[in-house]
């Protein structure tokens, strides 16, 4: 009876080790924390995108990896494109911003 509870206490332990590296975020990320944290900033880019009626909100895609947001889309102009950088830089946390936004008029 005492080597099955140890047997099965070890196969547990192990599979807990096993299983908990799984935890971490896909994307390069180590963390769940860190995948959280990007979440939360992409959320605020795109508040902020509402908020201002200058940026079409829907019309650009926000990602952001390790602190790094990355703008997809489209932009009305070249000055709606910087607009929306210059937003998305504002937000705290953000370590750099990638604008890959194509201006279409």
């Amino acid at each position: 009876m005492r080597i099955n509870t140890l047997l099965i206490a070890a196969v547990t332990a192990a599979a807990s080790l096993t299983a908990l590296p799984g935890c971490a975020v896909s994307r390069d990320q180590s963390t769940v924390g860190e995948y959280i944290d990007d979440a939360t900033i992409t959320t605020k880019v795109k508040a902020k995108f509402v908020e201002d009626k200058t940026v079409d909100a829907s019309a650009i895609s926000v990602e952001t990896l390790n602190g790094e947001v990355i703008l997809s889309g489209f932009a009305k102009s070249s000055a709606e494109k910087a607009r929306a950088q210059e937003i998305a830089r504002q937000v705290k946390g953000v370590r750099s911003v990638k604008n890959a936004l194509e201006v279409r008029g």
